[in-house]
C-alpha cells in the first residue's frame, strides 16, 4: 500500500492568504470612514451656503437699503448651529452695497476657516 502525498494548502499558504484578506478589508473599512466623513463635511458646507442665501434673501426681502456695518447671529439649519456674520460696506458703485456674509460652525470647530462666504451687491430701492 502506497500512501499518496496529501493534498491542500499548507499552514504558511493560508496565513499568507489571511494576510492578504486583512489588508484588503482593513483598505476597504477606512475608504468607507473617508467617504463618511467627507458626506458630513459636504453636508455642513451645504447647510453654510443655504445660511448665506436666506441672509441674503432677507436683506432682498426686506426692500430697503442696507445699512452699513456689521452684524451677526446664530442660526439652526437641520440640526447644526450655524454662526453667520454679515459686513455691508460701499461699493465701487454709489447705487450699490456690497454684501459679504461668512457662516461658520457655532461650536469654532473649524476656527477661522468658515464653512460658507458668500458676497453680493446690493442695488438701490
Amino acid at each position: 500500500m502506497t500512501k499518496s502525498p496529501a493534498r491542500g494548502f499548507t499552514l504558511l499558504e493560508v496565513l499568507v492568504a489571511l494576510a492578504i484578506l486583512a489588508v484588503g478589508l482593513a483598505a476597504s473599512i477606512r475608504a468607507g470612514g473617508a467617504a463618511a466623513h467627507q458626506s458630513e463635511a459636504l453636508r455642513q458646507r451645504l447647510l453654510a451656503a443655504w445660511t448665506a442665501e436666506n441672509c441674503l434673501a432677507d436683506l432682498r426681502a426686506q426692500q430697503r437699503w442696507p445699512e452699513l456695518g456689521r452684524r451677526d447671529g446664530y442660526v439652526d439649519q437641520a440640526g447644526s448651529r450655524l454662526h453667520w456674520q454679515e459686513e455691508v460696506s460701499h461699493a465701487p458703485n454709489e447705487l450699490f452695497r456690497r454684501v459679504e456674509i461668512r457662516v461658520e460652525a457655532a461650536d469654532g470647530a473649524a476656527a477661522g476657516r468658515p464653512l460658507g462666504h458668500l458676497v453680493a451687491y446690493l442695488p438701490a430701492p
